[in-house]
Parts: structure tokens; C-alpha cells; sequence
């Protein structure tokens, strides 16, 4: 495996037997304007972009069920991809939230690449998701930080008068 590699310079033989573990597998690159969504490896027509309000996410979402798409996985861009995360994991599909130091090695110089390039990783299973809290852990972190900055706010107050 050649990982120092970037994309254009790798060649299908770098993954010659090594054995597909998801076959339905789609790579999302995230973006502040745009999703870049590959289904396959041809650019030119496995590849599909998309916007990034709700309407585009149920569009996305037909296109990948139209597709017979059941995981996909996409890199943890700032907060962009966090509407698009629970509305595919609303749809029912498994979702992989990439830390973006797991493909920065092998960045790509387009988005049209780099999605293909997740999608190549997540089909050969090369790909470990971050970590998630659960819906309650999620609750009491938020809770958690209010507070502190309610502290923050108190103290700061406090040295005023």
C-alpha cells in the first residue's frame, strides 16, 4: 500500500486483490457550497454534485437509493456536514465520519477527486469512522458548555463591579 502517493499517481494494480468489503459504497466530499458524491471510479460518470440545503439533501438522498448505495463515508469538513450526516442517517443508511487526517496524505486537487478517492478507501474497508457521542452524551455536553460560559459570563460581571 502506498499511501504517500497522491491519487493521480497511484494505479489500479496499488489495489489489485485486495478484496472489496463494501460493494454499495458511496464517498462524499463535503463542501461549504457543494457535495461532491462518487458512486463508482469513473469521474465522468459516477461522480454528482449537489447543494447543500434540505431540498438537496433529499435529492442526494434518492440519488444514492436510486443507486442501491447502502454506506457511505464522508470527511469531517468544520461543521458542513453535520446536516448532511443525520439526514443520511435519518434515510437509513450507514454512515462513515471520516477525520480528514485519515485521506490528507493522498489530497487530491479536486473535490470530483477527493470523493472519488473516499469512496475507492470506503470500498476496500480502508476507512475508520470518529468518534460519535450518543444522543445523551451529545445533551450533556451542550448543557455542560452553557454552563461554563454562564461562569465565564458570572466571573466577568463580578470584576466589573
Amino acid at each position: 500500500m502506498h499511501f504517500n502517493k497522491k491519487p493521480d499517481e497511484m494505479k489500479k494494480k496499488d489495489f489489485e486483490g485486495m478484496p472489496i468489503i463494501h460493494p454499495h459504497a458511496a464517498g462524499i466530499d463535503v463542501g461549504s457550497r457543494c457535495h461532491y458524491v462518487a458512486i463508482g471510479q469513473d469521474q465522468d460518470n459516477d461522480v454528482a454534485g449537489f447543494g447543500v440545503c434540505s431540498k438537496d439533501h433529499q435529492e442526494l438522498i434518492g440519488f444514492l437509493k436510486d443507486r442501491g448505495i447502502t454506506t457511505i463515508a464522508m470527511e469531517s469538513t468544520g461543521s458542513y456536514w453535520q446536516p448532511l450526516f443525520y439526514a443520511l442517517q435519518s434515510a437509513g443508511f450507514e454512515v462513515l465520519l471520516v477525520p480528514g487526517q485519515q485521506t490528507k496524505n493522498v489530497r487530491a486537487k479536486t473535490d470530483v477527486k477527493d470523493c472519488v478517492w473516499i469512496q475507492e478507501l470506503h470500498s476496500l474497508g480502508l476507512l475508520r469512522g470518529c468518534f460519535l457521542p450518543d444522543e445523551y452524551t451529545s445533551r450533556l455536553r451542550t448543557i455542560y458548555r452553557h454552563r461554563v460560559s454562564l461562569i465565564e459570563g458570572s466571573a466577568k460581571m463580578t470584576n466589573k463591579i
